[in-house]
């Protein structure tokens, strides 16, 4: 018995063991499989990044911009700056620590070798001590920074950002424009600063563009073949030519090539040699200023001679192209747009509806929601409101833009604000929202606009996303209207986008907001730095001058956000933002069709001379587009075409289609300086 007790005991242990050992395998094949599991979801992580690559990696724009687009006031800036006595000696060490600071930043290393140079010899110097301050969040700022030696702490909302040491750059932002200081930066140890103000970049920067373009006009006016051009189509070619860089040696055209480039010498030295019998021989050399292939733009030829540069060569150039799409050869005049503006033939009313009176207006109030009982605010801006308001007797709306006076006089916006004025009461186009009637009391400026029932296309492009092709194409043609109409009259506009279009009750589209506008004439150049900062053309962020190719370059810019929903060169922080435009590579969603893609690029075009709308034929070329194909120009400007857009807008009370705001019941503070003794 006690045997086969023995012998159970036995089997019952071999049994158990065998369970642990099971036990184990199971718990071993549980966890193979787990890993299993692991390794095939991030395969398949990786297939699913393949077929659908994220944001980072991918041409696909697919967030959609959720927030009102800063804006940027212009300056006045100085006729002529006397900048040079301001000029600091610096070692050949200490320039050398500017020039590497400023080609690492991602804004200034866009500059030209002249234009760092100018800033390194204008660069004052600043000595701190352990504590001080020298920048406070939310100051205004007026200089940049580069810190020669020393530490320094950067902090937001009093958190720790990060430290900054020798060749490191902050403060950049503000030297382009006037704006509120987003962190505050205070010396650890003693500091050196190396530092440069705002008014003193503007300076070197128009200043460099005016010489620069002087210079190239003067150049142009030698070469025989353009002789006969005016002022304003030899600033065309200007603004079509590109500046290329030829090392020592380097031959720039070969005699007997194919010629299609015009090429003139801002530095350096070109020798120029012909082969005779075998051998190269010396023919002359041709130094700053002069030019070589200038028959190349006029006829097809063969080049005569060999050009190479002696050292290191800059030339400014142009293709036979690009020239023949900016100048007309066969009639050497610039046409206008006339033919196509005078289809409409309609009595024009000047000057304001004097009938209206400020103290007849009052304001329509909400009749439901949070807001019920509170007037209706269309809009909100840094200057102040736009309320929505009628009549007692004609139960007519009017939407009343009503600006602060302190605020205009802080930002020195009083020219602004009075040519504004004066450019809408000129203003007679359907494509154009209408002044109605101007008023002043000693806190604010009251301009009684239109009012546009439909809404912002910015409202409602929020909340589809993106629009569909159809509604785009009308959206734009509708503003290449307003353009034509302006740019005729010598008006730039400069504030192009989304929140400044407003829709009537038939969805047809209106320019609204002329803040940034400016009279301009053939030729003429702005130095301004101003509009949206997404929306800025490369000429206007370098202080080159602009003229109405940054327009062209703007609507460029609206198509894409109009069809992805969002700008192609954006970014949290403004001067990356510049960063990408500068670079000018726009990344297109495979969603968008070539039409689209196709206008997009020759209205972005670096050089404003080759954009879209600036070449010979003007506005035509961008109405003859085949993104256009679907819109009949007559039609369109008699306001007998269907908008697409109507079915965006919602029926309901007046103001259904605004985004709601509270009522602001601050007052203003008094303003007496007499600025607006004439509005």
């Amino acid at each position: 018995m006690e045997a086969q007790l023995k012998k159970i005991q036995h089997m019952l242990e071999k049994q158990c063991q065998l369970n642990q050992d099971l036990q184990k395998q199971n718990h071993d094949l549980k966890k193979q499989l787990e890993e299993k599991e692991g390794a095939l979801q991030e395969l398949q992580t990786r297939l699913d990044n393949i077929d659908c690559p994220s944001q980072q990696n991918s041409n696909e724009v697919p967030e959609v911009r959720q927030s009102r687009a800063a804006v940027i006031a212009s300056e006045p800036i100085p006729v002529e700056l006397e900048i040079t006595a301001n000029r600091v000696t610096k070692s050949a060490s200490e320039s050398a620590q500017i020039v590497k600071a400023i080609c690492k930043n991602d804004f200034l290393s866009r500059l030209d070798e002249e234009q760092i140079s100018m800033m390194v010899e204008l660069m004052k110097v600043l000595d701190h001590f352990p504590g001080d301050n020298i920048i406070t969040e939310g100051t205004e700022g007026n200089s940049m920074y580069i810190v020669a030696v020393g530490e320094l702490r950067v902090t937001q909302a009093g958190r720790d950002l990060r430290n900054l040491t020798s060749g490191d750059v902050f403060g950049e932002l503000a030297i382009l424009y006037n704006c509120k200081r987003t962190a505050s930066v205070k010396a650890i140890t003693s500091v050196k600063l190396w530092c440069i103000e705002r008014q003193t970049y503007r300076s070197i920067m128009t200043n460099n563009s005016k010489q620069k373009r002087e210079q190239l006009m003067g150049f142009l006016k030698t070469a025989c073949t353009l002789k006969a051009l005016n002022d304003i189509q030899l600033s065309k070619i200007i603004d079509s030519m590109e500046e290329v860089k030829f090392q020592k040696k380097e031959v720039i055209v070969r005699e007997g090539a194919e010629g299609n480039t015009f090429y003139i010498i801002l530095k350096g030295e070109v020798l120029v040699t012909k082969n005779v019998s075998g051998q190269q021989k010396i023919i002359r050399k041709m130094g700053e200023g002069e030019h070589f292939g200038e028959l190349a733009l006029i006829r097809e030829i063969r080049r005569t001679a060999t050009c190479t540069a002696v050292g290191a060569v800059t030339c400014f150039s142009i293709d036979k192209e690009v020239f023949e799409e900016t100048i007309p050869i066969e009639s050497l005049e610039l046409h206008d747009d006339s033919d196509h503006l005078e289809d409409i033939k309609k009595p024009e009313e000047v000057g304001t509806n004097t009938s209206l009176m400020l103290k007849d207006l009052v304001p329509v109030l909400y009749q439901e929601g949070r807001y019920q009982g509170e007037p209706v605010t269309l809009g909100v801006g840094g200057f102040g409101r736009v309320e929505l308001v009628t009549t007692l007797h004609h139960r007519k709306y009017f939407a009343m833009k009503k600006v602060i006076k302190k605020h205009i006089v802080s930002k020195r916006q009083e020219g602004h604000i009075l040519l504004e004025k004066r450019i809408l009461l000129a203003i007679r186009c359907d494509f154009i929202v209408r002044l109605h009637a101007a008023f002043k009391d000693s806190r604010y400026i009251y301009m009684i606009m239109e009012f546009c029932s439909g809404g912002e296309i910015w409202t409602k492009l929020k909340e589809v996303g993106r629009f569909e092709e159809n509604i785009a194409v009308f959206v734009t043609a509708c503003v290449v209207e307003g353009y034509a109409y302006l740019h005729k009259k010598g008006i730039l506009y400069r504030d192009l986008k989304p929140e400044n279009l407003m829709m009537d009750t038939k969805g047809y589209v209106k320019l609204v907001d002329f803040g940034f506008a400016k009279e301009l004439s053939r030729g003429g150049k702005t130095y301004s730095f101003c509009g949206t900062p997404e929306y800025m053309s490369p000429e206007i962020i370098q202080n080159q001058g602009h003229d109405f190719a940054a327009d062209f370059w703007s609507l460029g810019i609206l198509i894409y956000e109009l069809l992805v929903g969002s700008p192609p060169f954006s970014s949290s922080e403004p001067q990356k933002i510049y960063a990408k435009i500068l670079d000018g590579v726009v990344n297109y969603p495979t969603y968008l069709g070539e039409g689209a893609k196709s206008l997009i690029s020759k209205l972005c075009r670096s050089r404003p001379g080759q954009r879209l709308g600036n070449t010979k034929n003007g506005i035509k070329d961008v109405r003859h587009h085949r993104w256009f194909n679907s819109i009949n120009w007559h039609q369109l400007r008699m306001g007998q075409l269907e908008a697409p857009t109507i079915r965006l807008i919602r029926k309901g009370p007046c103001y259904i289609n605004f985004d709601r705001f509270p009522y602001d019941k601050t007052q203003a503070e008094e303003e007496f300086s007499g600025w607006d003794r004439d509005f």
